[in-house]
């Protein structure tokens, strides 16, 4: 049999979800309570180990999506033929044919900080959209967190000076994850992106430098390193050039000679191996004022520990520990049904019932604006003296309220959301997440849901 191409077309996206999310939602059109108004809210029970906050991030593509969600003939013809569906309701085919988002959602804006059991966003839509749309929201958010927050980590510990370059599609566990990798990247603190794609296509100039590939192919043919370096030179002399390929400290005395002597200018160096603290150092020596980068499996422990070392570094590629590690593990559970409260209950698994908001106090000290607590409450709930709602509105019956964020904005905010956190919250050694503090009528709410259900 001929297999179809793999590739995701934004047509493809209402396909792009797991089986069950369909059969419930056909399993709810034959019971007749497909159309009863549900809230389900995404949130992680846990914070990623040695993670003291995370960086919300992924809104803007979760909510295009759910602008965007119809199925097409073709895909329902190519459902009906599983033979899955043989006894789905007919109404659930006529669901899917005029199948469009409805309902509402809120949610904090990209940038923002958050905590364990902090609703990052809420559906609130008839049940069987609610339900469907779980798998795409939780594959768009909860990797754009993860790679925001570790890139605003690395931000943090590299300083607001170091030049951050993403290199990371390489290694991203796909085509469509780079591309979201390179926007949460450059969202939370970097500067650029080596995926020319994804820059051009969110407005930004791509940067990167030369493989050691080019370095070695010309030099075998024409003769040398330098010769290498001096070809790509003329051609690029804005760009960084890679020095390791054969020996780093050698490499660094020639071009010091030729910088000297006025044949070239030097946009920058780069040291992709070897001892980076030792070799930065001794570059150091010979290019005084020529930007050293580094590369190579860094992430903000390696930078943090070059910087105590003494490594001589003014920017960072980073790319496999920047896309891939430990993973969010966000969960989109049902909160409230038909203006019934409901929680999970299983053990290491409870949540908390009802439709919630995120309210957050700030004080003024020495060191700035900071985060004093945060208080997770229920949406009914008016907000204390001196307390911020979170958790905004941003579709409404289907139509979208608030437009997209730029990138400059998400960014400017993730920075004034870092330096708000405490330290111990900042650090990326034994890191504490602030305390939320749970409302009375939540608690009260939890208490009365438990014992009902039971």
């Amino acid at each position: 049999m001929q297999q179809s191409s793999l590739f995701v077309s934004e047509d493809d996206c209402s396909l792009l979800t797991d089986l069950y999310q369909l059969t419930m939602s056909a399993c709810y059109v034959g019971e007749g309570v497909e159309n009863k108004r549900a809230s389900f809210e995404l949130f992680v029970r846990r914070l990623p180990s040695g993670f003291g906050y995370l960086i919300a991030m992924g809104l803007a593509q979760a909510l295009e999506y759910l602008e965007k969600l119809r199925f097409n003939q073709t895909q329902i013809e190519a459902l009906k033929r599983t033979s899955i569906f043989d006894n789905a309701p007919d109404r659930f085919w006529k669901l899917l044919e005029n199948a469009r988002f409805t309902g509402d959602v809120w949610a904090v804006p990209e940038g923002t900080a958050v905590f364990e059991n902090e609703p990052f966003l809420r559906v609130e839509a008839p049940l069987w959209q609610a339900q469907l749309v779980e798998t795409y929201l939780l594959n768009t958010i909860n990797y754009q967190t993860l790679i925001a927050t570790r890139a605003a980590r690395i931000r943090d510990v590299a300083g607001e000076n170091a030049t951050l370059l993403e290199f990371g599609t390489r290694r991203a566990f796909s085509p469509q994850g780079a591309v979201w990798a390179a926007r949460a990247a450059l969202a939370a603190g970097l500067d650029a992106t080596s995926n020319v794609f994804a820059a051009l296509q969110l407005g930004t100039q791509p940067s990167g430098t030369m493989a050691h590939a080019l370095v070695m192919a010309l030099s075998a043919l024409d003769g040398s390193e330098d010769q290498a370096f001096t070809a790509f030179h003329r051609y690029f002399p804005g760009a960084a050039l890679l020095i390791d390929t054969y020996d780093t400290v050698a490499a660094a005395k020639k071009l010091a000679e030729k910088l000297n002597s006025g044949e070239i200018e030097l946009a920058g160096v780069r040291l992709d191996s070897g001892d980076l603290v030792n070799l930065s150092n001794q570059v150091r020596s010979y290019l005084p004022n020529v930007p050293i980068f580094a590369s190579g499996d860094l992430d903000e422990w390696e930078i943090s520990r070059l910087k105590k070392s003494g490594a001589q570094i003014d920017g960072y590629g980073l790319g496999t520990k920047l896309v891939t590690g430990s993973p969010v593990n966000g969960v989109y559970k049902l909160v409230e049904i038909d203006s019934i409260p409901v929680m999970k209950q299983s053990s290491g698994k409870t949540t908390y019932p009802g439709r919630k908001q995120i309210f957050r106090r700030y004080v003024k000290n020495d060191n700035g604006i900071k985060l004093e607590n945060d208080r997770l409450g229920l949406m009914t709930e008016e907000p204390l003296e001196g307390e911020q709602p979170l958790l905004q509105v941003f579709i409404k019956e289907g139509i979208r309220i608030k437009q997209q964020e730029d990138l400059a904005t998400i960014k400017k905010r993730t920075q004034a959301q870092v330096a708000s956190l405490p330290e111990q919250t900042r650090q990326i050694e034994n890191s504490h997440a602030p305390k939320i503090v749970i409302s009375e009528d939540l608690e009260q709410l939890t208490q009365i849901t438990k014992k009902n259900q039971n």
